[in-house]
Parts: C-alpha cells; sequence; structure tokens
C-alpha cells in the first residue's frame, strides 16, 4: 500500500499517537477512513463519466460516418434491361418480341 512497509506503518502510527494522543486518535482514523471512502467514490464516480463520453463520443463518431460515408441507395429497378425478357411485374413474357417473324412461331396456315 503506497510503497510503505510495515516498520515505516508502525513509525508513522507511534507518531501520530505521539502527537494527537490516544484519546484523538480513533476519531482521526474514523475520520481518515470516511475521507479515504468519499475519495475512491469521487474516484469511481469521475471514471464512469468518462466512459460514458467516450461511449457517447464513440456514437457521435458513428452517425457522422453513417451520414457522410454513405450515399443514399439508388433505385435498381430503373437500371433493368429492356432484353431480359421479364415483363414488368417480374414474370417471364411468354410471347417476347423476335427479330425474325416466324422464326419459332407456328406455322402460317393462310392460303391465299
Amino acid at each position: 500500500m503506497f510503497g510503505i512497509g510495515m516498520p515505516e506503518m508502525i513509525l508513522i502510527l507511534a507518531v501520530a499517537l505521539i502527537v494527537i494522543g490516544p484519546k484523538k486518535l480513533p476519531d482521526l482514523a474514523k475520520s481518515l477512513g470516511k475521507a479515504m471512502r468519499e475519495f475512491k467514490n469521487a474516484t469511481a464516480e469521475i471514471k464512469d463519466s468518462l466512459n460514458v463520453d467516450d461511449d457517447l463520443n464513440d456514437i457521435k463518431k458513428n452517425l457522422r460516418k453513417t451520414e457522410t460515408g454513405t450515399p443514399p441507395e439508388k433505385d435498381k429497378a430503373g437500371e433493368l434491361k429492356p432484353e431480359t425478357g421479364l415483363t414488368s411485374k417480374g414474370i417471364p413474357d411468354p410471347y417476347p418480341e423476335s427479330d425474325t417473324e416466324n422464326d419459332n412461331g407456328p406455322p402460317n396456315d393462310h392460303r391465299a
């Protein structure tokens, strides 16, 4: 604790006993204990506050990245080619337009 060994602690306690006296020493120890507890609580609060601030800064940073980094999605349907052979509802066209007439179609029975 604080880099102080047992002999140093005994020496400090003996000097405190001589200077303060045996009657007031327990009260001093009690008040010193309360002060140490309050100091620990205060440091824990500050540490928690800093952690919350760090988390908040991370969230703000991610929000800024999201707002500026990614453009809105484009409409992919507008990029479809008309040669896909699909109707507007995505169903295959049963009668696709062909480049040559009567290529694979039914035979023409119109006799003139």
